[in-house]
Formats: C-alpha cells, structure tokens, sequence
C-alpha cells in the first residue's frame, strides 16, 4: 500500500521515510512500527470497527495502522506523543479526509474532549499498537471515561497473558481484576517480532476489550473493591486476612476479616491469588 509517495509496509520504505525527515528512533519512547501490512488489516477485521464508529488510536507511528482504520471507519483521530512524527504523518495520511492526527501525550489530554465532534453520535473504539512503556496508564485512562464499547490493542504477549489470565495462576494480578471489572477480555492473535521496525525483543499479542454496560458494583462501594484487590495482590505471600488487615487494620480487626471472608465461604487461611473477581465483589457486597 503506497500512502503520501512512501511505502510504509517495508522496512527499508520506513527507513526511508524518517530518514527524509531527519528522525533517529527512540527508545525511551517504545517506537516499534509495523511493516506488515496483514497486522493492521487484520487487526481492523476482527475490531469490528465500521463506518458507524469513530476511533482514537494512541501512537500512530507513521501511520501503518492508521490507513487500515480509515479504510473502515466514519472517522480516525489519531494521538501522537511524538512532535517529530506530526510531518511523517502529514505525508502518509494527511490527505486521508476521515483522519485528524493530534500532537500531545494521551496521559494528559482530554480524552472526551478529543474524541467529541467529528464523532459525534458514532460508537467509540479504541484502536492501537501501543507503546509498551505507558500500557497500563494509557489503558486506565481509555477505560476511566467510560466512553469506548470497544477497546482493541497490541500489547506485549505478557501483558496480554496478565490481562486474560484466571485466579490461581502466575499472571494473575490486581490489575487483571481491574479490567476484567471493567471489560470482557479476550486474545485475538500473536504478532511476531520480525513484524516491525526495528525488532522488539518480545513477541506482542493484540486483545479485544468489550467493555461492560453497567456497573457491577455502586460507585460508592468501587473504591473500596479496588481496595481490596491491591492489598490481596500488593503481599501475595500473606493469607487473604494478613493482606486485608495490613490494608484495613485502622477499621477492622483481624477476626473480623477472618470471619467476613469464612462468611463468603472462604477458608481463612486462603491466599487473594486465588479469588476471581465475583468473589472479591462478593466480599465487598458483604463487608458494606
């Protein structure tokens, strides 16, 4: 596919182009480019995404999966941290009329302001290759405005494994409870180094997010969900109780924990690794 003169789907076209613009790659910044055209088509496919949603894609690099999203979608703002790349952008998709790339750090910006508009009225998806070093932050902040149906991302194979893996096992976490309150996670497929430019040096892996529509708990009681989810993950050596008592020890004491989870049919000596996310909603539904 030829955007703005240039051949991004090659390395060598890649190279080409930012060096044409006097760029050198930086690490700190996570660059890794696509230049398989098959990965954003594919990714694009199994989105869903149509001529009804308007997407914010985070990191368009030099625009591979950018294209293949306004192939398909009613319109495409795409944020792009750095200030280099906004003139790359400009030849490989600024000519493209359902496209608007926005300079600045999608950790600081008003996501709904950004996304309102041009896609006024569309269903909001997130669509993006992100850049490993702010997944987890980009992903909180995306989710916090609970504006998007759907969320689809490469990340790297083992955060995709944390996110979408179960109770009892060595990727679990707190923040795999926290997106799976939030979403129906689910893998899509493996993308192998050789992929982009330049190699990362771990395989990725790109996920679908559904997000829910409706709150599982009360706001009120969210805090004290998440709560609970950090103190059992933040010491996954100590029992449940310990962790819960080292987190809550000001307002209950360690009977009172052991008997609030004995409560939920629990034995006290359990470990929070091993409770799925209804069971810590069950453990906050009965604590309140």
């Amino acid at each position: 596919m030829k955007n703005g003169h240039e051949n991004i789907y090659t390395m060598s076209g890649v190279r080409d182009l930012l060096s044409r613009h006097g760029i050198n790659l930086r690490k700190s910044l996570g660059q890794n480019f696509l230049t398989d055209p098959n990965i954003p088509e594919k990714i694009v496919r199994l989105s869903g995404i149509d001529g009804r949603c308007g997407v914010l894609e985070i990191g368009p690099g030099v625009g591979a999966l950018t294209a293949a999203l306004a192939g398909a979608a009613g319109h495409v703002t795409a944020v792009e941290l750095d200030s280099r790349l906004m003139p790359v952008l400009g030849d490989t998709v600024g000519s493209l009329p359902n496209v608007a790339v926005v300079q600045g750090d999608i950790l600081k910006i008003d996501i709904g302001s950004l996304v309102g508009g041009a896609m006024q009225g569309m269903r909001l998806h997130v669509c993006a290759n992100l850049p490993y070093s702010i997944t987890t932050p980009a992903l909180t902040a995306v989710i916090e405005t609970g504006l998007f149906d759907t969320i689809t991302v490469m990340v790297q194979r083992e955060v995709a494994r944390r996110i979408c893996s179960g109770p009892g096992t060595a990727d679990y976490s707190a923040f795999t409870v926290y997106v799976n309150y939030h979403a129906l996670p689910q893998m899509l497929f493996d993308v192998p180094p050789d992929c982009f430019m330049p190699r990362p040096k771990v395989h990725s892996t790109v996920i679908s997010l559904k997000t829910r529509g409706k709150r599982l708990l009360a706001p009120e009681y969210e805090a004290v969900f998440f709560r609970f989810t950090r103190a059992a993950f933040g010491q996954r050596r100590k029992t449940l109780a310990n962790a819960l008592h080292s987190a809550f020890g000001g307002s209950m004491n360690k009977p009172e924990i052991a008997a609030l989870i004995e409560k939920c049919g629990f034995d006290a000596d359990i470990r929070g690794e091993k409770l799925s996310m209804d069971d810590f909603i069950a453990l906050v539904t009965e604590l309140k």
